[in-house]
């Protein structure tokens, strides 16, 4: 294995004419030679699809769990030969509707097979596919349907109300709704009222028919407008090309070959993360490409693991939320397991992780652990897992250690946004030196960084730090309608990502903090709160932090969600019998964290004007629901001043009184 995983292509440049220095410009070592192109005979996501149903016309494609009355069995199969005909007829049905090549069709459903069936009716008509968030209420939706002109929907049949009630607003463009399901009589009516048609799944089937001429498609066509939920302001259209769309999933496939085992027949996926977002879209392109099976879960949180246990996928993708209540729920088995079975699982596990230290891979690391020990802890995700991926926001590093050990699995995390169609750089599942890191960039990608001198961080220090800027053949073609924000990311053919990243020795991207969660206290002193929040999270003693200024105030506030358990136990030493929801009133609890948290500020160096000088605790997660957080988990920060505006000002009066 090399030392080092990025190759230098350009060098950097100091600060001139009022831009700031840039660093140098690296690739991938895997692309060394040139950036990964896509074959000119390739010209739409499609093509992978049906060279796919030509090899494995047989092969299980799309899976989901029966439901009984009493009871949900195991998985039934649709093949790819099956997907392929009812793609092709729902491919015809869009057509006769007279929706035309470059014209938007939107998604809107939790993942399932009609979901990938409706998208794959898109490709094969050339017809632009946008998803319409299954996380954001009817005015987001309204808002994409009319800014994305959308004239046809396949709708999951419980959504079809909240489309309906919109109809009115989008009646000059959505004409025709199709249900994932069925549709009544009375829907059929509403619709109809509004100049629209409403189709039941069987219905629609009908209208399409085997044999017609597939248009022709070019790489330069739009493949998808996917619009991002954005943490401030309506959703932006961002714009993804057929090229940078094949690009990306050639560039997975790539990395893989060259790292791993690619997917193969054999090989199943499990579907959850939103089909809605571009992550999750490119991997499941993948695994078609490659004949995988794809296993949809219910769509209910709370069965995730037993559908994970029905399911035993063989390949994994997660983000950390999920991560961690797998850690949770290893860490809590073993020690109700008793002190022997504990010391003989923390022996291996030092061993192992001793050894993959030094280097070893995966499966050589400790074989004999591995079938003694780690055979029991990989049954947490089926016990057939060989590769897991982790995406979408960072991986606490001792997650990812305790993954790396006990999965039986490589584990690659990775970092990437709807921009540069999912994955921009991927950690090299083993290579155990890339822990904490997102790795290196795709086989598409040329990276560096820029300065950003307000924020002290600089490019072309010994310890290069600053915006990753990205530039190559799996960027976004700009936002639909907004040239103007368009112009404001994309400057000299690079895209600024707005996230901070710091070059490590071996050539991985560590992400440390992000350019626009930055503001100034009314001393003058810049707070980067996403940092501050990130050290703050390492306290074991709570689930999730919102940390609080303005440039009026010299001081910051938090509203803290505590970890339940943490603080029960707490409370019991305490003598407290007050349930969770009064805890978290409860003044000496408040002050337990706060000086827990604050202790957790100076072990990590925080400095004085970084520290919380009050608290208000949660007893509810932040969630989707009240609009606090987007749905890759990241907090919306004027939504959640709104939300406490009444404790954020009753926090500043109570830290003020204390200080008088």
């Amino acid at each position: 294995m090399p030392e080092v995983y990025t190759v230098k292509v350009e060098e950097g440049r100091l600060a001139t004419d009022g831009k700031p220095s840039v660093g140098p410009v690296y690739r991938s070592i895997y692309a060394k030679d040139g950036l990964l192109e896509v074959p000119s005979d390739f010209k739409s996501p499609w093509d992978f699809f049906r060279d796919s149903v030509k090899r494995n016309p047989n092969n299980n494609m799309l899976g989901r769990r029966q439901k009984t009355e009493s009871k949900l069995g195991s998985y039934t199969w649709l093949t790819y030969q099956d997907v392929y005909d009812a793609a092709m007829k729902m491919g015809s049905a869009i057509r006769s509707r007279g929706v035309n090549p470059g014209d938007r069709c939107g998604i809107y459903g939790s993942n399932c097979p009609e979901w990938i069936i409706a998208m794959e009716a898109c490709n094969s008509c050339a017809v632009s596919y946008v998803p319409l968030y299954d996380t954001l209420g009817p005015n987001a939706v309204e808002f994409i349907i009319n800014h994305a002109e959308v004239s046809i929907a396949f709708v999951q049949e419980k959504k079809i109300p909240s489309v309906l009630s919109c109809l009115a607003q989008c009646s000059s463009n959505l004409k025709t709704i199709v249900s994932f399901g069925s549709v009544s009589t009375t829907q059929k009516k509403e619709a109809e009222g509004h100049g629209a048609s409403c189709f039941s799944w069987g219905e629609f089937l009908q209208l399409g028919c085997l044999d017609w001429d597939l248009p022709s498609k070019k790489k330069t066509d739009i493949c998808t407008i996917m619009y991002t939920s954005g943490t401030t302001g309506d959703p932006k259209g961002v714009v993804i090309k057929n090229e940078a769309f094949m690009a990306e999933v050639l560039s997975v496939d790539h990395i893989i070959m060259l790292t791993d085992r690619v997917a193969g027949e054999d090989d199943v996926y499990f579907s959850f993360l939103p089909l809605a977002h571009v992550y999750d879209q490119i991997m499941e392109t993948y695994c078609i490409s490659k004949g995988s099976s794809i296993g949809f879960w219910q769509g209910d949180v709370r069965f995730l693991l037993e559908d994970i246990q029905e399911l035993k996928p063989t390949i994994f993708c997660g983000v950390p939320r999920v991560f961690d209540r797998i850690y949770a729920g290893i860490k809590s088995k073993v020690s109700s397991a008793g002190p022997l079975q504990s010391t003989l699982f923390q022996c291996a596990y030092n061993y192992k992780l001793k050894y993959l230290e030094k280097g070893l891979p995966q499966h050589k690391a400790a074989p004999l652990f591995d079938r003694l020990v780690f055979d029991k802890t990989k049954l947490a995700l089926g016990g057939r897992v060989r590769i897991l991926l982790s995406g979408a926001a960072p991986l606490p590093r001792h997650v990812e250690e305790f993954m790396r050990v006990t999965s039986g699995s490589t584990l690659s995390q990775g970092y990437g946004l709807t921009e540069s169609c999912a994955g921009c750089f991927t950690a090299i599942g083993d290579v155990y030196s890339m822990t904490g890191t997102v790795g290196v960039p795709m086989t598409t990608i040329e990276a560096r960084l820029e300065s950003v001198p307000e924020m002290g961080y600089d490019a072309l220090s010994n310890v290069p730090r600053g915006e990753i800027c990205l530039r190559g053949n799996t960027l976004f073609s700009g936002y639909h309608k907004r040239e103007d924000l368009t112009k404001e990311v994309m400057v000299d053919g690079w895209f600024h990502t707005g996230d901070i990243g710091e070059w490590q020795s071996n050539g991985a991207m560590k992400i440390i903090d992000r350019k626009k969660n930055i503001f100034k206290l009314s001393q003058g002193e810049y707070i980067a709160v996403e940092n501050i929040e990130n050290k703050y999270l390492q306290c074991p003693l709570i689930a999730s932090i919102w940390v609080y200024g303005n440039s009026f105030e010299s001081f910051l506030v938090a509203v803290v969600v505590p970890e339940r358990k943490a603080i029960e136990d707490w409370a019991k030493e305490h003598n407290l019998t007050d349930d969770f929801k009064s805890l978290c009133d409860n003044l000496k609890a408040r002050k337990h964290i706060l000086d827990e948290l604050n202790s957790t500020g100076q072990k990590h160096q925080l400095r004085g004007f970084e520290l919380l000088k009050a608290i208000h605790l949660e007893p509810n997660p932040f969630d989707i629901e009240r609009d606090l957080i987007t749905p890759t988990f990241k907090l919306k920060r004027p939504q959640l001043l709104k939300y406490y505006k009444d404790h954020i000002d009753q926090l500043y009066k109570e830290a003020k009184g204390a200080m008088v």
